[in-house]
């Protein structure tokens, strides 16, 4: 049996006016992620960690922000998309780890439907998901509500 590791990491401005959706939820908050999709930084980052971990190239390989067919889509798309990409490489996923980091909202209300989207997504069981959130302390672009920054470690196995 194979095992691979593999770790993402995903940063996006936030914007007065769009959705925050962050691990397919949508978050109520006057700021949301600003990106060519709709900008899901938790979605993208386990994006990132799959493909890693399958030996892939990064997201913006197969879902480029140059092109308009990824405008606007929805992350979890690109999730189901990615998943499918490394279960033709006959891979299924153990276990997902992420933490987000962002001053507001907070989001602890919201990790458990996260949670169970990620799950859901990747065919696992919840307790095989976990989402943390913390802040930055009112410290650098994140503490000034600028920004917010995901990390996603994956393990995949493959028999």
């Amino acid at each position: 049996m194979k095992v691979r590791v593999g770790f993402g990491i995903d940063v996006h401005q936030l914007a007065q006016g769009r959705d925050c959706i962050l691990g397919g939820v949508k978050i109520p908050h006057e700021k949301g992620p600003l990106g060519h999709s709709d900008a899901d930084v938790l979605l993208h980052a386990i994006c990132d960690a799959l493909l890693g971990a399958a030996g892939l190239k990064d997201i913006g390989t197969y879902f480029p922000d140059t092109d308009n067919s990824f405008k606007n889509i929805d992350s979890q798309i690109l999730l189901e998309k990615t998943f499918h990409l490394i279960k033709e490489r006959h891979y299924t996923v153990s276990n997902v780890d992420c933490s987000l980091v962002i001053e507001q909202p907070k989001l602890k209300p919201h990790i458990d439907a996260m949670k169970t989207n990620i799950a859901r997504l990747l065919e696992i069981n919840v307790d095989d998901v976990s989402v943390k959130a913390t802040t930055n302390e009112r410290m650098g672009f994140i503490g000034r509500e600028e920004g917010v920054v995901a990390y996603a470690v994956v393990l995949l196995m493959q028999e």
